[in-house]
């Protein structure tokens, strides 16, 4: 009885991951497609030949980044930028603000951890317009300051989830590490970190796949074409073009969504570590 039940799991996880993965897969057959065949309406879910995916696929893929109007390889460089100063912002503020909630006893320090877990309810088209005239008044107009420098301030899910990772660090630690002449920051350099790397690999996955995939922030603030990112340059390719000529425009999702793909494949391990090491404690 115990072999069926193990069978049927197995088989329902294999369908469960065969509908996840088929969208992914389909993107990668029609950008592995041929223009004539769409063009004539010949397009099948699977081509003729399977060995002639990979090759249409690299050919399509250069085409895209070879565009005589649109620089996708600006585009990357953009979006890579962005996304390297947003994550590391995120990642070192957030474990401050984590640690003062998880580890410092001060006045005030849980109804102010509530009203941060309270911002996460307010949607960005409420602050849109406020931030908007913010970073106008600033300069900031035009730059890939609105898209990075809130980051550096913490992002409230990030301080979440840091915080209850720190909660299930015995504080043994810490009077330990008092005794051999350690403040705040050297225990938060010295012992928190070192501890915190699956939590902190959670949060800058995590960030980097929003400021990855992110169109509205770059739609609102960036306003030359020069400094549009992956994003904004898949919508300008899209508009440029009047047609649909679905292979190219899968290979240009596939540029998007393949750096994410492999990121996450080369760092599961520790990400499923963080999400479930970090508890609920506290």
């Amino acid at each position: 009885m115990e072999r069926i039940r193990t069978t049927l799991v197995y088989v329902l996880l294999t369908l469960v991951t065969a509908v996840a993965l088929f969208p992914i897969g389909y993107m990668l057959l029609i950008a592995g497609g041929e223009g004539e065949r769409f063009a004539e309406g010949g397009q099948t879910l699977f081509p003729e030949t399977a060995g002639e995916v990979p090759g249409n696929l690299a050919s399509n893929l250069d085409t895209v980044m070879t565009d005589g109007t649109l620089d996708f390889r600006r585009y990357l460089r953009n979006t890579l930028l962005v996304a390297i100063l947003a994550v590391s912002g995120t990642v070192v503020s957030s474990a401050m603000v984590a640690y003062a909630f998880a580890r410092v006893r001060w006045s005030g320090s849980k109804p102010l951890f509530m009203l941060m877990l309270a911002t996460m309810m307010v949607p960005f088209p409420v602050i849109m317009v406020p931030l908007f005239t913010m970073f106008r008044e600033l300069g900031l107009i035009g730059t890939f300051g609105p898209l990075w420098v809130p980051a550096w301030f913490g992002n409230a899910f990030s301080i979440f989830l840091m915080r209850q990772f720190f909660m299930t660090i015995p504080r043994e630690l810490d009077d330990a590490a008092r005794i051999d002449g350690c403040g705040h920051f050297g225990i938060f350099r010295h012992i928190m970190l070192p501890l915190a790397t699956p939590a902190l690999l959670v949060v800058a996955l995590l960030h980097f796949m929003f400021v990855w995939n992110d169109f509205v922030g770059p739609l609102i603030f960036l306003s030359h074409r020069d400094q549009f990112t992956l994003a904004l340059g898949l919508q300008l390719f899209m508009s440029r073009l009047g047609t649909t000529p679905w292979h190219l425009l899968m290979s240009a999702t596939t540029l998007m969504v393949g750096p994410v793909l492999v990121l996450f494949l080369l760092t599961q391990r520790s990400f499923v570590e963080g999400i479930s090491t970090s508890g609920t404690k506290g």
